[in-house]
């Protein structure tokens, strides 16, 4: 662990990251986008070609007066009219509602790191969450600490007094607090939070080391070493799977797991083990989900017919109860980041489509980067899976989930219905140009109009998404009939002040 004190500048500051972020999604193409911009450079050499070509070759082929009379219009006014009409203005624009979105969703507080991420989003078909921090509202605390293995006279989780100083439960905590200083991890929080105000002895960290997605390891000054009074003591900090994994006897390991499963606390709290001087205590917390978790699960598996899961480093028993109380079904659970890492992976090749993860935490770092889209909720996460993740919502908010995906579908339906008018558009304005049945300032009429509807089209990005085409209706309909309401009411209410004041 490293102190660091700095003074930031301007340039260092949230607001001016968030700002520089916004620039760096929007200068981020999606796919679309950069085709359009690819097709846009060979299309407009197509367009003057053909242009010239039924300016020139018009009179040959199909005997048009070159300049045009009273009877016929001319090759090139024709030609012009092609070149008007077939201009890539409105396909150019197409993309906008991809700037929009990012915008819109930049005032909700999530953040996209480029428009390919709604690409990506809107075709992903499965979404998995970590626990702890995002199904959950991170804040444990701890409920019960008790030795398992290896106190002297350890009977129904308490021990013997003259196995530790001043006693087992005392010496862990003050061992652990001292562990977990300074730590973001949400179960080394609860462990300084649980240790303040207690009278504790004083532990020294001499050395330390941390293993993501394990625990963490020190030497200690402070803690009584059986063997040897001046002997500096080992300690580690961790899942129960990881400390069992220190001891070499196979024997001692499964009793370590045992005496977790069956201890009297039952199974049902968030497990972490402490091992100090081979004498193994269990600290018990206690996390609830989050508020609102079971509407978005709702959400998602109904509205946006997503696979769901959840994957978790917690054992069986916590898991489950979580992911009952949030309604999810599928539970991976006991996962180290570099299973959490090959379950994505796995997903994503045997699903098909894409993968959506959905953590906060340096463990979930991995997984984050490898899934199709890696989604952080940002106030409570590592710098590491801010780093790696495509979307960052800043207002630690879990519905922010659904919003985001619902305003990636939004968008890219946006897109195509921009681009689809944009060419229709230009075939019905260039043909009957060239055929002579529109005369120039119509033509100019019609590809300009068309610019503009591909604009407005793509401004709907500003409101709020929906999931289906009748939601949009819906959302039509009652947006017209708020609108002739307030209307009606305006006019009701200045016909009655006429009408007094008469």
């Amino acid at each position: 662990m490293m102190i660091v004190k700095v003074t930031k500048s301007w340039e260092d500051s949230t607001l001016n990251r968030i700002v520089q972020l916004t620039e760096e999604g929007q200068l981020n193409k999606p796919k679309l986008q950069r085709w359009l911009d690819e097709f846009g450079e060979y299309y407009s050499r197509v367009v003057v070609a053909l242009s010239l070509g039924v300016a020139l070759l018009g009179p040959l082929l199909f005997k048009w007066p070159f300049f045009g009379n009273s009877v016929c219009r001319g090759s090139i006014y024709r030609g012009l009219g092609l070149m008007v009409a077939a201009s890539p203005c409105a396909l150019a624009v197409a993309p906008l509602a991809y700037a929009t979105a990012i915008s819109s969703l930049a005032s909700k507080g999530i953040l996209l790191k480029g428009g390919h991420v709604l690409d990506a989003l809107s075709s992903c078909q499965s979404i998995a969450f970590d626990k702890t921090g995002t199904l959950t509202t991170g804040k444990l605390m701890c409920k019960a600490i008790e030795p398992i293995h290896g106190h002297l006279g350890v009977k129904n989780g308490h021990s013997n007094p003259s196995c530790c100083t001043p006693n087992c439960e005392s010496e862990a905590l003050a061992v652990a607090a001292a562990m977990e200083k300074g730590t973001t991890h949400p179960i080394g929080r609860a462990v300084v939070d649980h240790s303040v105000g207690k009278d504790l002895p004083v532990v020294a960290v001499e050395s330390f080391e941390c293993l993501p997605g394990r625990g963490v390891v020190a030497t200690l000054t402070g803690v009584k070493v059986r063997e040897n009074e001046n002997e500096l003591s080992e300690a580690s900090i961790g899942s129960v799977d990881y400390i069992s994994s220190l001891y070499r006897s196979n024997g001692e390991s499964e009793q370590i797991r045992a005496a977790a499963k069956s201890s009297a606390y039952g199974p049902e709290f968030v497990q972490a083990a402490l091992s100090v001087d081979k004498k193994v205590t269990l600290f018990h917390f206690e996390d609830e989900p989050r508020s609102g978790v079971c509407e978005v699960i709702s959400t998602l598996r109904e509205k946006a017919k997503l696979h769901i899961m959840m994957l978790t480093g917690d054992h069986e028993s916590s898991a489950h109860r979580v992911a009952k109380a949030v309604c999810i079904e599928e539970v991976h659970f006991s996962l180290k980041p570099e299973d959490k890492l090959n379950k994505v992976k796995a997903v994503s090749r045997e699903g098909g489509g894409g993968l959506i993860m959905v953590g906060d935490g340096i463990n979930d770092a991995p997984a984050l980067a490898a899934a199709t889209v890696g989604m952080v909720l940002a106030q409570r996460a590592s710098a590491t899976a801010v780093a790696v993740a495509d979307v960052l919502l800043l207002q630690d908010n879990i519905c922010g989930v659904p919003f985001c995906i619902a305003k990636a579908r939004q968008t890219t339906s946006l897109v195509k219905q921009s681009v689809a008018l944009a060419l229709t558009c230009i075939v019905f304005a260039a043909l009957p140009s060239v055929l002579g049945f529109l005369p120039l300032w119509l033509t100019v009429l019609l590809h300009e109009g068309g610019t503009l509807l591909v604009c407005l089209n793509s401004i709907r990005a500003l409101n709020a998404p929906t999931w289906s085409l009748v939601d949009d209706i819906r959302q039509l309909v009652d947006s017209l009939r708020n609108y002739f309401s307030s209307k009606f009411n305006s006019s009701s209410s200045n016909y009655v002040a006429n009408t007094v004041t008469l």
